[in-house]
């Protein structure tokens, strides 16, 4: 029930990330809805229908299972296949798909495995200090004390008109007998998490609303209404396909690559959040999975080849090589049976 609640949450986060996207993923929207088809291809109305459908239908089959395969790649493969179909493979832009696209997804995994080999000791070295110290916040008493890892105390922020001065209390938040909010490394970890969630949410909205404008030479709405009422309708659909199918993709991620301790959590979730935001704001689309998988391999490097479960991660890279492919059949099926529709 914990688990479920805690997907709710993420969910919740993927869906706030979503309307962030307006603000700092216009970059993206322009990436992938301008320059992949050529100039002077009309392109038909079942085609971007089409690329929705592949996607969105391999990435529910594959969460279900437990793959965390990647938006963006689907996306990608899905346009290939739909595209093949619909326009030929004149019609396609390569050079624009393989590098604005292809190039940052195929980089992406390696450089969050870089980037977790130089942070994740950072965090561990910062985090050594938090252990055993946590903040109380305390509304009784309209006060905000730390307690470190010998049980002393300061108060950073209090109410003089209210509550009675905080003096001495145990080393441990659970055992100081305040009706307050505690927040110690594990409530970092978790709030880390939902930002991991809302950097999948500004970077992948974006790409689904391009899907609308493949073809434009600017990405352009017809009204500011249908732009708003398109990122709504993307955000719930994020929202809650992460709810359906973020069980098992979590309980793989969290428990089936390597063992994590908190301090491992909230480097991995630190080190995927930061690349995403940053390639969102750029418009390089990687993958939000590929990047947090990567973290987390590279994190259980750290501790040992044994450390990590081979087995799973072999099922992961497979899991992203057929994506292409299979998104891009499906893809295709799409657009043959969504073009002969009245």
């Amino acid at each position: 029930m914990e688990l479920l609640l805690f997907v709710l949450a993420l969910a919740l986060w993927t869906v706030a990330g979503a309307g962030l996207s307006a603000l700092v993923a216009k970059a993206m929207l322009k990436t992938f809805s301008a320059g992949l088809i050529q100039p002077g291809i009309a392109t038909p109305p079942a085609l971007a229908q089409a690329i929705l459908v592949g996607a969105m239908a391999w990435v529910l089959v594959a969460s279900r299972t437990g793959l965390p395969v990647s938006t963006s790649h689907a996306l990608t493969g899905a346009l290939v296949g739909a595209g093949l179909m619909s326009i030929g493979s004149q019609g396609l832009a390569w050079p624009a798909i393989t590098g604005k696209i292809g190039l940052p997804l195929l980089l992406s995994p390696v450089l969050a495995l870089a980037v977790s080999f130089l942070f994740h000791p950072m965090v561990r070295l910062v985090a050594e200090r938090w252990e055993g110290a946590c903040l109380c916040l305390m509304p009784a008493s309209r006060a905000l004390v730390t307690i470190d890892a010998r049980g002393n105390t300061r108060t950073l922020i209090q109410a003089s008109a209210f509550g009675q001065p905080v003096v001495a209390v145990p080393a441990q938040c659970d055992r100081a007998g305040l009706s307050g909010l505690t927040v110690g490394l594990d409530s970092i970890h978790w709030l880390s998490s939902g930002l991991a969630s809302l950097a999948r949410g500004a970077n992948d909205t974006p790409k689904i609303m391009a899907m609308l404008l493949l073809g434009s030479a600017v990405a352009s709405w017809p009204s500011m209404t249908v732009q708003l009422g398109t990122l709504a309708a993307v955000a719930l659909a994020m929202g809650l396909g992460s709810y359906i199918g973020g069980l098992r993709v979590t309980e793989v991620l969290a428990e089936k690559v390597t063992r994590m301790d908190h301090v491992e959590g909230l480097s991995a979730n630190l080190t995927t959040s930061s690349l995403v935001l940053v390639s969102a704001t750029m418009g390089l689309p990687v993958s939000t999975t590929h990047v947090s998988s990567s973290a987390i391999i590279g994190i259980g490097l750290l501790k040992g080849l044994r450390a990590v479960r081979w087995a799973t991660v072999r099922d992961m890279v497979l899991a992203w090589v057929v994506t292409l492919p299979v998104a891009g059949i499906v893809a295709g099926l799409a657009y043959v049976v969504l073009s002969r529709l009245p």
